[in-house]
């Protein structure tokens, strides 16, 4: 008898449990990490040919210049390319964060996109409609997305046996078998 892993979790099925899925560094777009490389060599190339070295006992800050201003700035296309799928997958404006993150000095445009991005919305098993992951029922069928307490109606974990806000045995509430970590 195989187990499905994916009913045990809380609002698992549809996109949104592939999108959670998916590792952070798959986030990043190809042409992100070839930008990355292009901006990383050239920073190399401007360091050691473009730049006077007529003095030899400068190679290694020129190296070390070389490498910081290479890899921050290479690490900078990165982070644009994560924020470009990000935003696409958070249902947000694609333009407006982009500009914001691309024409803001410092980075300062990524930490806004960061403290306000909106969460990630998975679909009801049952309805299909978009769904934030912090409900607990779908706010248009009212189909149970997680475990709640049948009194409290607060929030509880899959293998909690009582409520741990009112002390409310959750084997009297008859969760759907997909909501419970053991059966009776």
């Amino acid at each position: 008898m195989g187990i499905n892993h994916n009913s045990a979790k809380p609002g698992a099925g549809g996109a949104g449990a592939e999108g959670r899925e998916d590792s952070d560094l798959q986030m990043i777009p190809r042409w992100s990490i070839v930008l990355a490389l292009m901006v990383f060599t050239a920073m190399q190339y401007v360091f050691h040919v473009v730049m006077p070295h007529h003095r030899h006992e400068l190679l290694p800050m020129r190296l070390l210049m070389g490498y910081t201003y290479g890899t921050a700035l290479a690490s900078y296309v990165l982070l644009v390319g994560y924020v470009s799928r990000d935003v696409k997958r958070r249902n947000m404006s694609a333009r407006l964060w982009m500009l914001l993150v691309i024409v803001m000095p410092g980075g300062i445009g990524a930490v806004v996109y960061f403290l306000l991005r909106q969460p990630i919305l998975s679909h009801c098993p049952h309805c299909s409609s978009q769904v934030a992951a912090s409900y607990h029922f779908c706010p248009q069928c009212q189909f149970q997305m997680s475990p709640v307490c049948g009194r409290c109606f607060r929030g509880v974990q899959i293998t909690d046996v009582y409520c741990t806000q009112c002390g409310h045995d959750l084997a009297e509430d008859h969760a759907p078998a997909r909501l419970r970590a053991y059966s009776d």
